[in-house]
């Protein structure tokens, strides 16, 4: 495996200001709203791609306000999502067998999908890569979650993989080392890092944290300690939802869920492991072959006015991706940021995570 560095960011830099950030009001969103005019290039349907949860709960998903709105300001438009069960690889398969991509625009990418999709289809751009001045709201993009060094990918959105846990059942775990401990013997809840996105992310924090010569044995140590591994975060937050055990890794905007749901915010504590959190930027991107280009970028455009940001925070419980963002108080308020935020670049995933979870796999998955 090649040796790999990791990214160590201050949680707040370069995010100042985002709470309280007053944008443009509903009737004044920039350049998108209202222009598409009766032109065949704004108008007919836009296919967009995404994971299940993004649209399968109009009342929590931003998914159904997103469709509302956008054929709102785009009257001639309409939006046609698509969930696919295998997610970007279904993408990835109809491109390396040359078929045709029936989709404009996917929504849900992260550093690790790109190199996934570079990997396999080699030469074949599967995503356009966009010049800077495409997009009249990506100047306000908060510049340090932009993950795409080709351009592709645009930033909408932000978690931060923590630790949730009962302050009921157990101390707070303050540190990477205090998971393998006798105190915390049978309370932590896994994801699996192949099938997972957040398991995947903990998998890497824990090679950011430990290096990549000792992760696995961190990860020994983790499972000697009676950690349980589920198939993915549904499957680990059920369980722990069903009080199974007291500590699942899971994001830390957790609470404003838990606030919205009135539950039992003892349950819902945030634990920042070393005061750290690993940052997972969602991005967007306009396929090669979209059969609607310039609807595809005002859809992007529209994603990133401030209005829509403040909308997909609360109803997909994440950190907005833009400086033009004001999500209500009930976000601000319940949505912890870490003090130090650690992610792995694209470059520094490249060549390196098809080795570090194949390992992982073997050794812990299958152990």
């Amino acid at each position: 495996m090649k040796r790999r560095t990791f990214v160590k960011r201050v949680g707040a830099a370069g995010i100042a200001g985002l709470a309280g950030c007053a944008g443009p009001d509903a009737d004044s969103r920039g350049t998108t709203t209202g222009t598409s005019g009766g032109t065949d290039e704004l108008a007919g349907t836009l296919r967009v791609a995404t994971y299940e949860p993004f649209v399968d709960a109009p009342s929590v998903s931003p998914g159904a306000w997103i469709k509302e709105a956008f054929e709102s300001a785009y009257p001639d438009a309409t939006i046609e999502w698509q969930t696919p069960n295998s997610g970007l690889n279904h993408f990835i398969q109809q491109a390396q067998y040359d078929d045709e991509i029936e989709a404009d625009v996917y929504v849900g990418l992260n550093a690790d999908d790109l190199v996934r999709a570079d990997d396999e289809l080699g030469e074949t751009e599967l995503f356009e890569p966009l010049s800077a001045d495409t997009l009249s709201n990506g100047d306000s993009l908060i510049e340090e979650l932009r993950f795409d060094p080709a351009g592709r990918a645009v930033p909408f959105d932000t978690g931060y993989i923590s630790l949730v846990y009962d302050a009921g059942e157990i101390d707070e775990p303050q540190t990477f080392a205090d998971l393998i401990e006798p105190a915390f013997e049978d309370t932590l809840l896994l994801q699996n890092a192949q099938t997972s996105d957040p398991g995947r992310a903990f998998l890497l924090w824990t090679i950011a944290n430990r290096g990549e010569a000792n992760f696995l044995d961190y990860w020994q140590a983790l499972m000697d300690n009676g950690a349980r591994i589920a198939g993915d975060w549904n499957a680990a937050y059920t369980a722990y939802s069903n009080a199974e055990r007291p500590a699942v890794v899971s994001y830390s905007t957790d609470q404003v869920y838990a606030h919205r749901n009135d539950v039992d915010m003892q349950r819902h504590q945030i634990a920042f492991l070393d005061d750290q959190g690993y940052a997972v930027p969602e991005g967007m991107a306009r396929f090669a072959d979209a059969a609607k280009p310039e609807l595809a970028t005002a859809f992007l455009d529209f994603m990133l006015e401030p209005r829509t940001q403040s909308e997909i925070a609360v109803r997909n419980v994440a950190f907005p991706a833009t400086t033009t963002a004001d999500p209500p108080e009930s976000f601000t308020e319940y949505a912890h940021r870490p003090p130090e935020t650690v992610t792995h670049t694209y470059d520094q995933l490249a060549g390196s995570i098809d080795d570090w979870v194949s390992a992982w796999a073997e050794q812990i998955a299958s152990g």
